[in-house]
């Protein structure tokens, strides 16, 4: 199963840096935050940062929900 993270489930942040997330430490560039800005209902597949610890991820591909109005 490939974890799916949405803006709301990551807080709502606002600015790029290195979060605390349930499952370990996540990291969330400007250009993700430009995409959750735009479609707040993405939801970004979780990637785990394989040249850091276990618990370092980052944001990979993201998706719309069906339902989602792009524009």
């Amino acid at each position: 199963m490939v974890d799916k993270v949405t803006w709301q489930r990551a807080g709502r942040v606002t600015e790029p840096g290195r979060y605390m997330f349930r499952f370990g430490w996540l990291t969330v560039t400007a250009d993700d935050l430009n995409i959750w800005q735009q479609y707040p209902e993405a939801a970004f597949t979780l990637v785990r940062r394989p040249d850091a610890g276990s618990d370092e991820y980052h944001l990979g591909a993201f998706e719309l929900p069906p339902h989602s109005s792009s524009g």
